[in-house]
């Protein structure tokens, strides 16, 4: 071969080599093809067998004139302990809007003086009537209420668990002003601290107790829970175990930067309770309509302040923990394609299904 290749003329040497090349280029695009033309028919298999079961099941409940996936999601129980102004009105505007299309209930947990912490007898009556009132499901109960671990109660089902979280300085500069100026969801309605003109930059200046950093402490109690340690303010175990719940114990946490995201994930991943959420964020007004009148920007001064305390910097690290999970769930969920998200579709199947349907 090799003289072979000497006593060849360059020009013919050439021809065999590029014959040679798209030869084998040729024959790796047909190998490719099979291996895709393999994958298609398994997965086609699959299906058919999926399909045959799926048929079984329904003819035995045929004889009850009812399909199984007619009752998909009935008993589901979503709650959504929000966090105050955190967007969670005009994401709650969104379940109203939807609950009578999509045949499910939304019930208010309103609790006295807005207290997030229930009494220990409250809290076995909550969970008694979440898990047992079959008249009320599916449903989605939202309340300004601190984290209830339904297991710890005897019951049998657990509810899901969803919430949005904002940065710890933008939420408290939003019910700062709310609590003077109110909002555009409610603009009659008197405010607890109506008649204070006084800035949240001058707040902070002159050491005030609306503006102090002990109010940030929020958002990690709300994930936390019901333990007394949850509400000591600065407490690393707290942080430690709010950061446990939201990943162990919540299906979806957004934030409130990305809301629009994490309705559209909640749309693609619970269709039974927001198929439609996404148009309806996008077009609706309800949706749009709460947002705190007379808010002022802060000084770089002010900020500084806050973020100089112990508490902003544990606050904030739940924060942006939290921002780091969405980011991660919505990386695997969605993708971007000209300059719009779109969820991605199903991206397993089942094969080998055993044993054969008859």
């Amino acid at each position: 071969m090799g003289l072979f290749r000497v006593m060849m003329p360059p020009k013919l040497q050439l021809l065999a080599v590029l014959t040679f090349a798209l030869t084998m280029f040729f024959i790796e695009n047909q190998i490719q093809r099979l291996e895709e033309s393999r994958t298609k028919l398994e997965r086609a298999m699959a299906r058919h067998e999926l399909s045959e079961v799926e048929q079984q099941r329904r003819g035995k409940d045929g004889a009850r004139g009812l399909l199984l996936e007619d009752n998909d999601g009935d008993d589901m129980v979503i709650i959504y302990n929000r966090v105050p102004k955190t967007a969670s009105t005009s994401f709650t505007n969104i379940a109203y809007d939807l609950c009578g299309k999509n045949r499910f209930r939304v019930l208010h947990i309103n609790t006295t003086k807005n207290n997030p912490v229930m009494s220990l007898q409250d809290q076995m009556r909550f969970v008694h009537n979440v898990t047992s009132w079959r008249g009320m499901k599916p449903a989605f109960y939202h309340g300004h209420v601190a984290y209830l671990d339904f297991a710890k109660y005897g019951v049998k089902g657990k509810p899901l668990y969803i919430n949005v979280v904002r940065d710890p300085i933008e939420r408290l500069v939003s019910y700062y002003y709310f609590l003077r100026f109110g909002d555009d969801y409610r603009p009659g309605l008197r405010r607890r601290k109506q008649g204070d003109k006084k800035t949240f930059d001058e707040c902070v200046a002159s050491g005030g107790s609306d503006c102090a950093p002990e109010k940030l402490w929020l958002q990690i109690p709300f994930f936390c829970g019901h333990h007394s340690e949850c509400w000591n303010v600065g407490s690393h175990w707290a942080l430690e175990q709010a950061k446990y719940n939201l990943v162990n114990e919540y299906l979806l946490v957004g934030v409130t930067e990305e809301l629009e995201d994490f309705i559209m994930i909640l749309e693609a991943t619970l269709p039974r309770f927001f198929k439609g959420a996404t148009d309806l964020y996008k077009t609706g007004k309800k949706s749009h309509l709460r947002k705190t009148t007379e808010k002022k920007p802060l000084t770089r001064e002010t900020i500084g302040k806050l973020q100089q305390s112990k508490i902003w910097a544990i606050e904030n690290e739940f924060y942006e923990f939290a921002l780091e999970q969405f980011q991660f769930v919505r990386a695997h969920a969605v993708r971007e394609k000209d300059g719009e998200l779109l969820v991605l579709p199903q991206s397993f199947f089942y094969e080998k299904i055993y044993p054969k349907a008859a």
